[in-house]
């Protein structure tokens, strides 16, 4: 006799893709950009600070807030859609609307030493780690 056993992630990854798929629908009404996660996000280390790239087309400069504290940064904004006048709108996929991205990374952030670009829809972060979090040469005697 061959006893088998029910894997409990299994049943886990299941009610976390049912709950995905009606987030995801359109039946919560009209959603802004701010819903899911936008804007897209690249987060990678260069040397022992981490660059975060984000997508963020059609999002003016002055429209964007950033802030870093502690292991977190946060990106909020608005992204404005504006249709002609009288415009007869006949297929709308863009969206627009608040957004609200926080990230949380795995190492403390030197919140003074941050730096942002913004170029052609494309927000650049340099996030330096803390000193503490940094690596040091330890002499021994």
């Amino acid at each position: 006799m061959v006893i088998r056993m029910r894997d409990p992630f299994a049943a886990l990854l299941g009610v976390q893709r049912a709950m995905d798929s009606v987030m995801g629908n359109d039946w919560f009404g009209s959603r802004t950009a701010g819903s899911g996660a936008f804007p897209l996000v690249n987060v990678f280390n260069d040397g022992e600070d981490f660059v975060l790239v984000a997508e963020l087309p059609g999002v003016r400069k002055e429209d964007l807030d950033v802030q870093v504290r502690g292991d977190t940064v946060r990106i909020q904004g608005k992204k404005a859609v504006e249709n002609a006048e009288n415009a007869s709108v006949h297929r709308r996929e863009r969206t627009a609307g608040q957004f609200d991205r926080t990230l949380t990374l795995p190492a403390q952030l030197d919140a003074a030493k941050v730096s942002a670009e913004y170029r052609d829809g494309v927000l650049t972060l340099r996030l330096p780690r803390a000193e503490s979090e940094r690596a040091r040469t330890v002499t021994i005697n």
